[in-house]
């Protein structure tokens, strides 16, 4: 699956979003390695530390339904991915990161190049 196939995915996901907030809409599509898309988008609360980025909200879907990290190949996002987000794609292992940027063109990184210091499981 390409990276806009998989774009158009975590846009029209967006269009679910909960932000009566912010009024920012994000998605995010989650590829498996088993070809499985899976998709979601951010839900806000009125205690914002409560609410849940489109990644999150992703990738808690994906684990709902067995897949573990490393079980991932791509995920692409409508928007940047923010620090605490870049936490959850390291540990979940993405091979290729995809987001729009905010001039509309799309970025492709690896996970550990979004955040190159990170926390990791003791071994």
């Amino acid at each position: 699956m390409t990276a806009e196939e998989l774009l158009a995915q975590a846009d029209a996901a967006a269009a679910h979003a909960y932000a009566p907030y912010s009024r920012y809409h994000v998605g995010a599509a989650v590829l498996a390695r088993d070809g499985r898309v899976f998709v979601g988008a951010n839900v806000e609360n009125a205690a914002y530390p409560l609410g849940i980025c489109a990644e999150q909200s992703t990738i808690g879907k994906a684990a709902g339904e067995g897949l573990r990290p490393g079980d991932v190949e791509a995920i692409a996002i409508t928007a940047s991915p923010c620090g605490g987000c870049r936490q959850w794609l390291h540990e979940w292992r993405f091979e290729r990161v995809h987001f729009r940027r905010a001039d509309g063109t799309v970025a492709t990184y690896a996970a550990d190049d979004l955040l190159p210091d990170t926390w990791d499981l003791p071994s």
